[in-house]
């Protein structure tokens, strides 16, 4: 056998600091706004952010923080956090973001598996590293991200002002020199069953990812872009916008603690001239509210991106009939970067009727370049690619994790390294893959399966619904039925006999939910998903009513 013959490229790094160097001499006057709990409206320019990122690199330093040491981060969306991702990135530290909506027991493991060194917190999230200090096993120190003016009291040791750190510290630095392959960044799962399980990222996936995210045929930022990022950057790196955005020189608007708010969202939008915003469902459902409540209109907002769960297709329309948004679905998970699919309209999609439309935007769209994927059934037989074959979802890739971090007691890669999602999943022969359920949710009736989103989709286009989740509940013939809970639109008093009459016609009748419960609210993680685990427990007495057959 002949030997190869390799190209004659350069082997050049793919690390965050090549982002930073490049956002910075080329988009030096890129804007970053953002709302903190200390000011309304900050405003600085990339390069202004960057200086700052050179004097909390020398901060960290002055520390005595090491090469890979893990070093944690409790903040909301600002220009702070930023300086937080690029400081101690591309000082070859490891950045570990942790969700501040956490239960303190999670946040107590999370900290201590993780061994961070250092814990950088908003001062609205304080209160809570102020109680759990005392059980943290390697923390040296907290540093509250505030001015001296907003520093909390406190009575705990080694406790310092951010603001402080930085007006003493220089502005040079020279970045060191990193090898790719090298970790910087951190993140926990949402560990709804067992502990969390920590995703290490290294600086090549994260760069490839962004690479994959700004692809024209993927979320695809641009130069003239106002981004609003509502998806946190304390979960999964706020799906790459720090990084994709930096690439192409965006402005950024950040809305802090406030990005639950419809409100101070559509004043954004408004103020900022907002082109293109990131989050999940239950946000869009609160500025869709507030819009609608209030008349206001979002006139630059071309498109919103929208994943972390099934988007009911009744949001979609309402953003395009009413105010001419498109929505664009996307999948991902924190073990995948999180990019997986993303769903654009594909070629001729003009030419499809509007149901056949909205059957296609519902679904979660085509695997990125750089994401192969494959269904199996229960054996790990692959099946076709033909929408109608469902199995398990399975991906592999350049940015999907091969291992947990400091975990050997999982079995979610198989031999060949194939990393299982999870999910139950369909992929049609146009390479369009469409979530069913995930594996703990999917309903088995009769030894069928029964999809919950799909249902959860039709209860959310009836008119006075303003959330649905289905869950299986024990049947004594079909071993499992689904059950409707539904939480009514404000004022509207729809009856169970109103909601499924609602979806005659629209699913198979062995589909039909066996009973329709009314709710005031559902439970949600602490990432904005329908915690079916919570609802489960919370109806885990329910009997389904004696004319189910």
């Amino acid at each position: 056998m002949s030997e190869p013959l390799f190209g004659l490229m350069m082997d050049y790094p793919l690390t965050v600091t090549q982002i930073m160097r490049h956002a910075e001499r080329v988009y030096p006057n890129g804007e970053i706004v953002s709302v903190t709990a200390d000011n309304p409206n900050h405003r600085c320019t990339y390069s202004e952010m960057f200086a700052r990122a050179r004097k909390l690199a020398n901060v960290l330093d002055a520390l005595g923080v090491k090469r890979g040491d893990r070093v944690a981060t409790l903040a909301w969306n600002d220009y702070r956090h930023m300086e937080l991702y690029y400081a101690i990135q591309c000082s070859g530290f490891v950045c570990h973001t942790i969700n501040p909506r956490l239960f303190p027991d999670q946040v107590e493991y999370i900290v201590n598996h993780a061994e961070d060194q250092y814990i950088f917190v908003d001062k609205l999230v304080f209160p809570l590293i102020e109680k759990l200090a005392p059980v943290f096993e390697t923390v040296k120190g907290i540093v509250v991200l505030t001015d001296e003016a907003n520093m909390p009291d406190t009575a705990l040791d080694n406790v310092h002002c951010y603001e402080t750190l930085l007006a003493d510290a220089s502005d040079v630095f020279d970045w060191p020199e990193l090898d790719e392959r090298e970790a910087c960044a951190l993140c926990y799962t949402s560990g709804t069953t067992g502990h969390p399980k920590g995703v290490l990222y290294s600086h090549r996936s994260t760069v490839i990812h962004a690479f994959g995210a700004n692809g024209g045929e993927s979320i695809g930022f641009r130069n003239h872009d106002s981004v609003l990022p509502v998806v946190p950057m304390f979960h999964v790196n706020a799906w790459a916008v720090p990084y994709c955005t930096l690439m192409v020189g965006s402005k950024l608007v950040f809305p802090g603690p406030k990005m639950g708010d419809g409100e101070t969202l559509a004043n954004l939008i408004n103020a900022e001239k907002v082109t293109i915003a990131l989050g999940v469902p239950t946000v869009w459902l609160g500025l869709l509210k507030h819009l609608q409540d209030s008349g206001k209109t979002v006139e630059t907002l071309e498109r919103t991106v929208v994943g972390g769960s099934a988007c009911p297709i009744a949001i979609m329309d309402a953003f395009r009939e009413q105010y001419g948004v498109e929505t664009i679905h996307a999948w991902g998970m924190t073990e995948m970067s999180p990019l997986g699919t993303i769903n654009l309209p594909p070629r001729g999609f003009e030419e499809l009727s509007p149901e056949q439309q909205s059957a296609l935007r519902a679904k979660q769209g085509r695997p990125a370049f750089g994401v192969e994927m494959k269904i199996v059934d229960d054996d790990g037989n692959e099946l076709p690619w033909d929408g109608v074959a469902f199995g398990r979802l399975k991906v592999r890739g350049p940015w999907i994790c091969s291992a947990y971090y400091k975990r050997n007691d999982t079995d979610a890669h198989d031999a060949d390294g194939w990393f299982d999602t999870g999910d139950v999943a369909t992929m049609d022969t146009m390479g369009v893959m469409q979530i069913t359920d995930r594996a703990k949710d999917v309903i088995k009736s009769g030894g069928e399966w029964i999809s919950s989103i799909d249902l959860e989709n039709v209860a959310m286009s009836h008119p006075d619904v303003a959330e649905a989740a289905v869950i299986g509940v024990p049947h004594e013939k079909w071993a499992e039925r689904p059950l409707l809970v539904i939480v009514p639109k404000p004022g509207k008093s729809p009856t169970a006999g109103d909601i499924l009459k609602h979806f005659e016609g629209k699913i198979a009748n062995w589909w039909m939910p066996d009973d329709v419960q009314f709710v005031d609210e559902l439970p949600h993680t602490a990432t904005g998903k329908i915690s079916k685990l919570n609802l489960r427990k919370q109806f885990a007495d329910y009997k389904l009513p004696s004319t189910a057959a």
